[in-house]
């Protein structure tokens, strides 16, 4: 079977999309090879700097032959009375070239026509190969293409060469405006010439022969037991973000990891701002101990084998430590002045147009943060403090030139400050969660400090109108709004949601005009992101809806009453008793008039209506204790002893009956059983 070999040469592409593109050729070319029938045994993309490829082993030569089935004109129409075929039984044949007798029957439920089986006769795979490789990339996902000189072919980088061989031999074609050929380049520095590739299948070797690891994952793990080895040498721990370890792995060919140190000095600064400006500005993998404290050195990748290594070194060190000098000064430089007296900074600094300063969120954020530290019994006082300086740092130098330090740097000063522990750790829990399946705020202050600076930020934002449109979010309050819930829900806080909005309307009286509608629009807001986050944890949606049709105000409740129903999913009576509530919901809701809340005994007459009715009294006896405690569990399980005289009430009880007592009775006696189920969930919404 025959290998097939392509490769396209470019400058260095963009690495942060090196991995992107690659995944994305392979799935090209897979996808228009199936559509095709083009049969192949495995396909293996790489990925470097300068080169993305694709090598096809045992591809078959030719797409296998197809029929094609042509009609024609209806029979009655294509013969005439001699059964001679017709002027137009004479244009199908003549269009197709054959004669009289090929012809057959197709029989339809509109009739019969005549017709012709036409044998399509398979493309070569060499003929269709340039079409599929240049479709391919022409599909990527590019944002933006350039062109290379005159060139009219665009790409994300000028495309300098391309390979197209089966086996030994070029497939000639002319692809991204090259002609294809048998010539590739190896390492920029170490084998820059052109080399002939003499069969397809040594296009890996022969790259790696001139210092080039073409496979992208074994380039990836050959870095990461580098570093591992490095940072073993001295005890360490190396953090290698997978976002980071990708882009490095796109921007080396050949990955020689060095390590080097910087001057211990530059410790005192806050780690995380080290740590950012040696991942993002140098690509550097920082290196901890055991307990997470950064330690004085770094370990960086580079794409040659040099003979004095100890200059690479020195080189990367020269370049690190103006940076690190850098995050030093700016530390220093905002610890010339307290915590507090940066908050007069964002006195004068807009959170947003219409609704005031930063200073005026900050004073928003302690009044309904101390509230919510009152409901839940915590320290009212800490919670105050750590508000009023919660946004502080925004006004420091150190977060000006790392951003993604606000909190961090504050919880920082506040330490030197000698502020309290809580009000310190607070400042950085604030933020918390920062992203799907991120750690919660672990302190009881920073628990409610990040409750509400996510609700103060939903109910002004929504105040003013600007709701998230769409997949447009500039705020981010879908990401606030399934913070809440999970800070509520995780941290089993039983807080309302209805009274915590309502208090954190209180901060805008007089700058939101419709207070009742803002209220109204937030908490459906958040209800709807109920569904978004438990289909996140494999929660089916009939059981989201049975629950928010009970609208519970209370995310922990809302939480407790979805486990209830997926336990409740499994019990053997829970298909018959959900289509039971369906029928018990279709009866109610076409019933005229107000349903009676009482049944009375002197109207049962038959067994099964008396049956149901004495299993709903001692269901109602023993629920009612489970719902002081809110056990729905135990209440769906004590309540699937139902099922059986519910379905025999249904078998042998007429519900509209002629008697109007009786009617009214039975409905509601099917008023009370529909009543406990609702205690939990609307089940009828159930599809099992």
């Amino acid at each position: 079977m025959t290998t097939i070999l392509f490769e396209l040469g470019t400058e260095e592409l963009p690495p942060k999309n090196l991995k992107t593109l690659r995944d994305a050729l392979t799935d090209n070319v897979k996808t228009a090879l199936d559509t095709a029938n083009i049969h192949y045994d495995s396909l293996k993309s790489y990925a470097a700097p300068r080169r993305l490829a694709i090598q096809i082993q045992g591809i078959s030569d030719k797409q296998p032959d197809r029929t094609e089935q042509k009609r024609g004109p209806a029979v009655k129409g294509a013969y005439d009375a001699e059964g001679n075929l017709t002027k137009a039984g004479l244009g199908f044949t003549q269009g197709l070239g054959i004669g009289k007798d090929d012809l057959i029957t197709i029989s339809t439920d509109k009739g019969d026509y005549i017709g012709y089986n036409l044998t399509v006769k398979g493309q070569t795979t060499s003929e269709l190969l340039p079409t599929i490789f240049q479709q391919a990339l022409d599909d990527l996902p590019i944002a933006k293409r350039m062109r290379s000189g005159a060139s009219r072919d665009e790409f994300v980088r000028p495309v300098q060469w391309v390979v197209l061989m089966a086996d030994d031999a070029v497939i000639p074609a002319t692809i991204q405006g090259h002609t294809t050929s048998r010539q590739t380049r190896g390492h920029r520095f170490h084998a820059p010439d052109f080399t002939m590739i003499n069969h397809a299948n040594d296009y890996e070797s022969l790259l790696a022969e001139r210092f080039v690891v073409a496979d992208f994952d074994k380039r990836q793990q050959a870095i990461s037991e580098q570093v591992q080895k490095l940072a073993d040498e001295v005890g360490a721990k190396a953090i290698v973000p997978q976002a980071l370890l990708d882009e490095v792995t796109a921007l080396v060919d050949y990955p020689v990891a060095l390590r080097a140190s910087f001057e211990e000095r530059f410790l005192q600064v806050p780690q995380e701002a080290l740590i950012s400006t040696m991942q993002a500005d140098q690509k550097y993998f920082c290196l901890t101990d055991d307990a997470g404290k950064l330690q004085p050195y770094f370990i960086f990748i580079s794409n040659i084998d040099s003979k004095d290594k100890a200059q690479v070194i020195s080189g990367n060190e020269k370049v690190v430590r103006p940076r690190l000098a850098d995050a030093e000064f700016f530390f220093l430089q905002d610890q010339k002045q307290p915590l507090f007296a940066l908050t007069e900074n964002l006195k004068t600094r807009v959170f947003q147009d219409q609704l005031g300063t930063i200073w005026d969120k900050s004073e928003r954020i302690a009044k309904l943060a101390a509230f919510i530290a009152s409901v839940s019994e915590g320290d009212v006082e800490a919670t105050t403090r750590a508000a009023l300086l919660s946004k502080a740092d925004l006004a420091s130098t150190l977060v000006g030139e790392f951003p993604e330090l606000q909190g961090i740097a504050g919880t920082y000063y506040a330490r030197l400050n000698n502020e309290p522990q809580a009000v310190a750790d607070a400042i950085e829990e604030q933020y918390l969660p920062k992203f799907s399946g991120d750690k919660l705020p672990a302190t009881p202050v920073g628990t409610a400090l990040a409750l509400a600076d996510r609700l103060d930020t939903l109910v002004g934002i929504f105040g003013i109108d600007q709701a998230p449109t769409g997949s447009k979010d500039p705020f981010s309050l879908r990401r606030a709004a399934i913070g809440v819930l999970r800070i509520l829900i995780e941290k089993q806080l039983p807080l309302n949601l209805v009274v915590l909005l309502e208090q954190a309307l209180l901060g805008y009286v007089g700058k939101i005009a419709d207070l009742p509608k803002t209220f109204k629009s937030v908490m459906e807001f958040i209800n709807s992101r109920y569904r978004a986050m438990y289909e996140d944890q494999g929660v089916s949606v009939d059981t989201i809806l049975a629950v928010q049709k009970m609208q519970p105000a209370v995310p922990l409740d809302f939480d407790q009453r979805i486990k209830a129903v997926q336990t409740f999913r499994d019990l053997p009576q829970a298909k018959q008793l959900a289509e039971a509530n369906k029928r018990v919901a279709n009866i109610l809701a076409k019933a005229e008039g107000e349903v009676a809340k009482q049944v009375e005994t002197a109207y049962l007459q038959e067994h099964a209506e008396k049956e149901l009715y004495q299993a709903v009294t001692h269901a109602q006896q023993t629920v009612a204790p489970l719902q002081q405690t809110a056990n729905y569990a135990q209440i769906l399980t004590t309540l699937a002893a139902l099922q059986q005289p519910l379905d025999d009430f249904f078998e042998h009880v007429m519900v509209n009956a002629d008697d109007a007592n009786l009617k009214n009775n039975r409905l509601a006696l099917l008023q009370q059983v529909r009543n406990l189920f609702l205690s939990v969930a609307d089940i009828s919404e159930l599809q099992l």
